[in-house]
Protein backbone atom coordinates (compact mmCIF):
# COMPACT_ATOMS: atom_id res chain seq x y z
CA UNK A 1 0.00 0.00 0.00
CA UNK A 2 1.28 3.47 -0.88
CA UNK A 3 1.17 6.10 1.86
CA UNK A 4 2.05 9.79 1.54
CA UNK A 5 4.46 10.70 4.32
CA UNK A 6 5.64 14.16 5.36
CA UNK A 7 8.54 15.10 7.61
CA UNK A 8 11.09 17.88 7.82
CA UNK A 9 14.67 18.06 6.57
CA UNK A 10 15.84 18.66 10.15
CA UNK A 11 18.35 16.07 11.43
CA UNK A 12 16.03 14.73 14.13
CA UNK A 13 13.42 13.78 11.51
CA UNK A 14 15.78 12.38 8.88
CA UNK A 15 17.54 10.40 11.62
CA UNK A 16 14.26 8.86 12.81
CA UNK A 17 12.72 8.16 9.41
CA UNK A 18 15.84 6.91 7.59
CA UNK A 19 15.40 3.18 8.27
CA UNK A 20 11.70 3.37 7.44
CA UNK A 21 11.90 5.26 4.13
CA UNK A 22 15.11 3.61 2.94
CA UNK A 23 13.83 0.08 3.59
CA UNK A 24 16.40 -0.84 6.26
CA UNK A 25 13.59 -2.46 8.22
CA UNK A 26 10.47 -4.44 7.33
CA UNK A 27 7.79 -1.93 6.32
CA UNK A 28 5.04 -4.59 6.30
CA UNK A 29 4.05 -3.96 2.68
CA UNK A 30 3.87 -0.18 2.95
CA UNK A 31 5.62 2.06 0.42
CA UNK A 32 6.02 5.74 1.18
CA UNK A 33 5.73 8.76 -1.09
CA UNK A 34 7.93 11.27 0.71
CA UNK A 35 7.33 14.99 1.09
CA UNK A 36 10.06 16.84 2.99
CA UNK A 37 9.32 20.42 4.04
CA UNK A 38 9.64 23.04 6.75
CA UNK A 39 7.35 22.48 9.76
CA UNK A 40 5.19 25.46 8.80
CA UNK A 41 4.69 23.96 5.34
CA UNK A 42 3.92 20.53 6.81
CA UNK A 43 1.33 22.10 9.09
CA UNK A 44 -0.24 23.85 6.10
CA UNK A 45 -0.36 20.61 4.10
CA UNK A 46 -2.06 18.86 6.99
CA UNK A 47 -4.68 21.60 7.13
CA UNK A 48 -5.26 20.91 3.43
CA UNK A 49 -5.45 17.16 4.18
CA UNK A 50 -2.71 16.47 1.63
CA UNK A 51 -0.75 13.88 3.61
CA UNK A 52 -1.73 10.46 5.00
CA UNK A 53 0.97 10.53 7.69
CA UNK A 54 2.97 13.57 8.71
CA UNK A 55 5.09 15.35 11.26
CA UNK A 56 2.97 18.08 12.80
CA UNK A 57 3.28 20.76 15.46
CA UNK A 58 1.20 19.81 18.49
CA UNK A 59 -0.39 23.26 18.24
CA UNK A 60 -1.57 22.53 14.68
CA UNK A 61 -2.96 19.19 15.79
CA UNK A 62 -5.33 20.97 18.17
CA UNK A 63 -7.29 22.05 15.06
CA UNK A 64 -7.05 18.74 13.20
CA UNK A 65 -8.27 16.18 15.69
CA UNK A 66 -11.26 15.10 13.63
CA UNK A 67 -9.10 14.30 10.60
CA UNK A 68 -5.92 12.92 12.22
CA UNK A 69 -4.90 10.80 15.21
CA UNK A 70 -1.56 10.96 17.04
CA UNK A 71 0.93 8.10 16.94
CA UNK A 72 2.82 7.08 20.07
CA UNK A 73 6.14 7.07 18.18
CA UNK A 74 8.15 9.77 16.43
CA UNK A 75 7.53 12.70 18.76
CA UNK A 76 9.91 15.55 19.51
CA UNK A 77 9.52 15.86 23.25
CA UNK A 78 12.03 16.33 26.03
CA UNK A 79 13.82 18.62 28.44
CA UNK A 80 15.88 21.74 27.77
CA UNK A 81 14.80 21.74 24.14
CA UNK A 82 12.17 24.45 24.00
CA UNK A 83 11.91 27.46 21.69
CA UNK A 84 13.92 30.55 22.60
CA UNK A 85 12.77 34.15 22.52
CA UNK A 86 15.72 36.30 21.38
CA UNK A 87 16.51 39.95 20.74
CA UNK A 88 19.30 42.14 19.42
CA UNK A 89 19.30 44.45 22.46
CA UNK A 90 18.33 43.79 26.10
CA UNK A 91 14.54 43.75 26.47
CA UNK A 92 12.33 44.59 29.45
CA UNK A 93 9.92 41.60 29.67
CA UNK A 94 7.13 43.99 30.65
CA UNK A 95 7.29 45.58 27.18
CA UNK A 96 6.99 42.36 25.15
CA UNK A 97 3.24 42.75 24.62
CA UNK A 98 3.93 45.94 22.64
CA UNK A 99 6.82 44.64 20.49
CA UNK A 100 6.93 43.03 17.06
CA UNK A 101 7.78 39.33 17.27
CA UNK A 102 8.82 36.99 14.44
CA UNK A 103 7.32 33.51 14.88
CA UNK A 104 8.06 30.32 12.90
CA UNK A 105 4.41 29.82 11.95
CA UNK A 106 1.03 30.58 13.51
CA UNK A 107 0.30 26.95 14.31
CA UNK A 108 3.73 25.93 15.60
CA UNK A 109 4.00 24.74 19.18
CA UNK A 110 6.59 27.49 19.66
CA UNK A 111 3.86 30.06 19.06
CA UNK A 112 1.49 28.17 21.37
CA UNK A 113 4.04 28.22 24.21
CA UNK A 114 4.73 31.90 23.56
CA UNK A 115 0.99 32.59 23.68
CA UNK A 116 0.72 30.83 27.03
CA UNK A 117 3.62 32.86 28.45
CA UNK A 118 2.61 36.20 26.85
CA UNK A 119 -1.12 36.08 26.05
CA UNK A 120 -1.24 39.86 25.45
CA UNK A 121 1.46 39.83 22.75
CA UNK A 122 -0.34 40.16 19.41
CA UNK A 123 2.20 41.91 17.14
CA UNK A 124 3.39 38.72 15.46
CA UNK A 125 4.88 38.16 12.02
CA UNK A 126 5.14 34.67 10.51
CA UNK A 127 8.45 33.66 8.92
CA UNK A 128 10.29 30.47 8.00
CA UNK A 129 12.38 29.52 11.01
CA UNK A 130 15.74 30.08 9.30
CA UNK A 131 14.83 33.70 8.41
CA UNK A 132 14.13 34.84 11.97
CA UNK A 133 17.65 35.56 13.22
CA UNK A 134 18.38 37.90 10.31
CA UNK A 135 15.05 39.69 10.81
CA UNK A 136 16.01 40.39 14.43
CA UNK A 137 19.53 41.49 13.45
CA UNK A 138 18.21 43.89 10.79
CA UNK A 139 15.66 45.44 13.14
CA UNK A 140 12.75 44.27 11.01
CA UNK A 141 11.32 42.81 14.22
CA UNK A 142 12.10 43.42 17.89
CA UNK A 143 12.06 39.79 18.98
CA UNK A 144 12.37 36.39 17.36
CA UNK A 145 11.05 33.01 18.40
CA UNK A 146 13.66 30.49 17.29
CA UNK A 147 13.54 26.70 17.01
CA UNK A 148 15.63 23.82 15.67
CA UNK A 149 19.36 24.38 15.11
CA UNK A 150 19.09 28.14 15.62
CA UNK A 151 19.17 27.38 19.36
CA UNK A 152 22.86 26.58 18.87
CA UNK A 153 23.85 29.48 16.60
CA UNK A 154 22.11 32.67 17.76
CA UNK A 155 24.84 33.65 20.24
CA UNK A 156 27.47 33.52 17.50
CA UNK A 157 25.56 36.36 15.80
CA UNK A 158 25.48 38.51 18.92
CA UNK A 159 21.82 37.85 19.70
CA UNK A 160 20.56 37.60 23.27
CA UNK A 161 18.19 35.19 24.99
CA UNK A 162 15.12 36.87 26.50
CA UNK A 163 13.31 33.70 27.61
CA UNK A 164 13.68 29.96 27.20
CA UNK A 165 10.08 28.84 26.72
CA UNK A 166 11.09 25.30 27.52
CA UNK A 167 12.27 26.41 30.95
CA UNK A 168 8.99 28.30 31.35
CA UNK A 169 6.97 25.17 30.53
CA UNK A 170 9.04 22.73 32.60
CA UNK A 171 9.26 25.08 35.56
CA UNK A 172 5.52 25.65 35.58
CA UNK A 173 4.16 22.16 34.82
CA UNK A 174 7.03 19.77 35.74
CA UNK A 175 6.61 17.83 32.51
CA UNK A 176 8.70 17.42 29.34
CA UNK A 177 8.09 19.90 26.52
CA UNK A 178 5.81 18.60 23.72
CA UNK A 179 6.93 20.16 20.43
CA UNK A 180 5.93 17.98 17.48
CA UNK A 181 4.34 14.61 16.87
CA UNK A 182 3.43 12.24 14.07
CA UNK A 183 -0.19 11.94 12.97
CA UNK A 184 -2.08 9.63 10.63
CA UNK A 185 -5.41 10.10 8.90
CA UNK A 186 -8.14 8.38 10.86
CA UNK A 187 -9.54 7.18 7.52
CA UNK A 188 -6.58 4.78 7.16
CA UNK A 189 -8.23 2.62 9.80
CA UNK A 190 -6.99 1.49 13.18
CA UNK A 191 -5.13 -1.60 11.94
CA UNK A 192 -3.05 0.27 9.37
CA UNK A 193 -2.32 3.13 11.77
CA UNK A 194 -1.05 0.70 14.40
CA UNK A 195 1.18 -0.92 11.79
CA UNK A 196 2.62 2.46 10.79
CA UNK A 197 3.20 3.32 14.44
CA UNK A 198 5.04 0.02 14.91
CA UNK A 199 7.18 0.59 11.80
CA UNK A 200 8.15 4.08 12.93
CA UNK A 201 9.02 2.86 16.42
CA UNK A 202 11.32 0.23 14.91
CA UNK A 203 12.84 2.87 12.62
CA UNK A 204 13.76 5.05 15.60
CA UNK A 205 15.18 2.06 17.48
CA UNK A 206 17.24 1.12 14.42
CA UNK A 207 18.64 4.67 14.26
CA UNK A 208 19.76 4.40 17.89
CA UNK A 209 21.34 1.00 17.36
CA UNK A 210 23.03 1.77 14.02
CA UNK A 211 23.60 5.56 13.87
CA UNK A 212 26.18 5.26 11.09
CA UNK A 213 23.52 3.85 8.76
CA UNK A 214 21.50 7.08 8.76
CA UNK A 215 24.50 9.45 8.57
CA UNK A 216 24.47 9.97 4.78
CA UNK A 217 20.70 10.55 4.64
CA UNK A 218 20.85 13.00 7.54
CA UNK A 219 23.81 14.90 6.10
CA UNK A 220 22.24 15.08 2.64
CA UNK A 221 19.38 17.18 3.99
CA UNK A 222 21.22 19.08 6.74
CA UNK A 223 21.67 22.25 4.65
CA UNK A 224 25.43 22.56 5.29
CA UNK A 225 24.92 22.30 9.03
CA UNK A 226 28.15 21.89 11.01
CA UNK A 227 28.62 18.28 12.21
CA UNK A 228 28.71 19.28 15.87
CA UNK A 229 25.45 21.24 15.50
CA UNK A 230 23.88 18.34 13.62
CA UNK A 231 24.74 15.92 16.43
CA UNK A 232 23.53 18.35 19.10
CA UNK A 233 20.27 18.68 17.20
CA UNK A 234 19.67 14.93 17.12
CA UNK A 235 20.63 14.48 20.78
CA UNK A 236 18.27 17.26 21.83
CA UNK A 237 15.13 16.13 20.00
CA UNK A 238 15.43 12.33 19.67
CA UNK A 239 15.13 10.33 22.87
CA UNK A 240 13.04 7.65 24.58
CA UNK A 241 9.87 9.63 23.89
CA UNK A 242 10.59 9.30 20.17
CA UNK A 243 10.41 5.51 20.43
CA UNK A 244 7.22 5.73 22.48
CA UNK A 245 5.69 8.60 24.42
CA UNK A 246 4.79 6.40 27.36
CA UNK A 247 2.62 7.63 30.21
CA UNK A 248 4.78 10.69 30.94
CA UNK A 249 4.88 11.79 27.31
CA UNK A 250 1.15 11.40 26.86
CA UNK A 251 0.57 13.30 30.12
CA UNK A 252 2.70 16.18 28.79
CA UNK A 253 0.74 16.36 25.51
CA UNK A 254 -2.60 16.23 27.33
CA UNK A 255 -1.44 18.93 29.76
CA UNK A 256 -0.45 21.18 26.86
CA UNK A 257 -3.93 20.91 25.37
CA UNK A 258 -5.66 21.26 28.75
CA UNK A 259 -3.73 24.43 29.64
CA UNK A 260 -4.19 25.96 26.19
CA UNK A 261 -7.91 25.20 26.30
CA UNK A 262 -8.29 26.67 29.80
CA UNK A 263 -6.52 29.86 28.68
CA UNK A 264 -8.71 30.16 25.58
CA UNK A 265 -5.82 29.71 23.14
CA UNK A 266 -7.43 26.63 21.52
CA UNK A 267 -10.89 25.02 21.62
CA UNK A 268 -11.44 21.89 23.63
CA UNK A 269 -12.54 18.52 22.25
CA UNK A 270 -13.70 15.20 23.69
CA UNK A 271 -12.25 13.25 20.76
CA UNK A 272 -9.44 10.81 21.77
CA UNK A 273 -6.17 12.17 20.44
CA UNK A 274 -3.97 9.04 20.49
CA UNK A 275 -4.33 5.82 18.53
CA UNK A 276 -5.39 3.01 20.85
CA UNK A 277 -2.53 0.92 22.13
CA UNK A 278 -2.48 -2.79 21.36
Amino acid sequence: MRISLGFSTCPNDTYMFDAMVNQRIDTQGFNFDIKMADIKELNDMAFNKELDVTKLSYHAYAYLREEYVLLHSGSALGSNCGPLLISREPIDPNTIKDLKVAIPGKHTTANLLFSLAYPEAHHKQEMLFHEIEDAVLSGEVDLGLIIHENRFTYQEKGLKKVLDLGEYWEGTYRLPIPLGGIVAKRSLGEKRIRQINQILSKSVQYAFEFPAQSAAFVQEHAQEMKPEVLNQHISLYVNQYSISLGETGRAAVNKLFDVATAKGVIKGSDLPIFIKQE
